[in-house]
C-alpha cells in the first residue's frame, strides 16, 4: 500500500513538474536572442494598418480571441481552406466577418526578413492583438512568447466552441470556464468590443426581439439593418467612442445599448452587474484588468517544444 502510494505520489511529482516545465517555456523574452527586433516589426506593420483603418486593430484582436478559443492560441484559424483542407476561416462565427490575415501575412514576411523560421504565426498574432489594442488607446502588456503553429484546424470546432453573439449569461460563463477563464474574465474580456464593428447579422435579432434594448438605440440600429437583408451592414459595438479604446462599453450597457444579445446579458440583473458598474466608472481598473485577462487568454493550450511547428506562411502549414 505505501509502495502503492509512493509510486501515485512520484507520478504526480513528474505530472506537475512536466506541466510547469510546458508553461515555463512561454515567455516574453523567448526572442530576446533569436529575433531582438521581432516586436518592433511587428509594430511598425500594425501601426501602418491601424493608420490606413482605425478598424483593423478590432479585426486583428476578435482573429487573436477566435484563435485561442478553438484548440488553443496556436494559429489555426490562420490556416486558409484548400481542395483538401477545411480549416475554420469558414466556420459560422469567422465567415465573412474573419479579416485582418493579410496584415498578418505582412508581418510574417517583414519577421522572416529580419528572422527566417523562427517566430511563430501563433506569436505573431498574439503580439499584433496586444498592439492594436496599444493603437487605440488601450493598455499594453507583457505578451508572453514562444508558441508553435498547428498542422491542423477544426471548423467543427470553431462552429461549436466560439461563444455566439446570442448567447445566455449561463452559456458564456459555461463556455469560458471550459477555457479555463472565469467569470471576471468573462467580463473584463468582453470590454474589448469597445472598438470595432459588427455585421447586421450578428445582432439583428437583439434589436428586433430583445426587450432589454433602450429604444432609441434599438430604432437608430434598426436604420442600417433591416428585417431581412443587409446581412453585412456594419454598426460600431460601441456607440460613444468606437475608435477609441476605453471603457465605454460598459457604460453603454447601463444604458441597455449593448449591441449583441451576449453583451446585455453582462448586466441584465444577474452575476456580472456589479462589475460592469465598476468598470462603467473605472476604465484605469478596467484597463489593468483587462492586460491581466489577455495574458491568461494567451496561455490557453499553447504548442510548445517540439509540437506543431513554424510555418513559413501562415496560411499554409509547412
Amino acid at each position: 500500500m505505501a509502495s502503492n502510494t509512493t509510486h501515485l505520489f512520484v507520478a504526480l511529482l513528474i505530472l506537475s513538474t512536466s506541466l510547469m516545465i510546458t508553461n515555463a517555456t512561454l515567455s516574453s523574452s523567448f526572442y530576446s536572442k533569436s529575433c531582438p527586433n521581432l516586436q518592433t516589426t511587428v509594430q511598425n506593420v500594425m501601426r501602418q494598418a491601424v493608420a490606413k483603418e482605425n478598424r483593423m486593430a478590432a479585426s486583428i484582436l476578435r482573429l487573436f480571441f477566435h484563435d485561442c478559443f478553438v484548440n488553443g492560441c496556436d494559429g489555426s484559424i490562420l490556416l486558409a481552406d484548400t481542395a483538401t483542407f477545411t480549416g475554420e476561416q469558414n466556420a459560422g462565427p469567422n465567415k465573412n466577418s474573419a479579416r485582418g490575415f493579410d496584415v498578418i501575412d505582412t508581418i510574417k514576411s517583414r519577421v522572416e526578413a529580419v528572422c527566417n523560421a523562427t517566430v511563430s504565426c501563433a506569436d505573431i498574432l498574439a503580439l499584433a492583438a496586444r498592439d492594436g489594442v496599444v493603437l487605440l488607446g488601450g493598455p499594453s502588456w507583457a505578451v508572453p512568447l514562444g508558441r508553435r503553429d498547428s498542422l491542423t484546424a477544426s471548423q467543427s470546432a470553431a462552429n461549436t466552441q466560439i461563444p455566439s453573439p446570442l448567447s445566455s449569461l449561463s452559456t458564456l460563463v459555461s463556455q469560458f470556464s471550459s477555457k479555463g477563464l472565469s467569470t471576471h474574465d468573462l467580463t473584463v474580456l468582453s470590454g474589448a468590443h469597445t472598438i470595432g464593428q459588427a455585421n447586421c447579422g450578428f445582432f439583428r435579432s437583439r434589436i428586433y426581439n430583445d426587450t432589454n434594448i433602450n429604444a432609441a438605440f434599438a430604432k437608430t440600429r434598426k436604420a442600417n439593418c433591416p428585417v431581412t437583408g443587409g446581412d453585412f451592414n456594419l454598426a460600431p459595438l460601441d456607440i460613444q467612442t468606437p475608435r477609441h479604446f476605453d471603457n465605454a462599453y460598459y457604460k453603454n450597457l447601463l444604458t441597455k445599448s449593448g449591441l449583441f444579445h451576449s453583451d446585455q446579458e453582462l448586466y441584465n440583473g444577474g452575476s456580472q452587474d456589479a462589475l460592469v458598474k465598476t468598470y462603467s466608472t473605472n476604465g484605469a481598473q478596467f484597463a489593468s484588468d483587462f492586460a491581466a485577462a489577455m495574458i491568461k487568454l494567451s496561455n490557453i493550450s499553447p504548442l510548445t517544444g517540439t509540437n506543431g511547428e513554424i510555418r513559413k506562411t501562415c496560411s499554409a502549414t509547412n
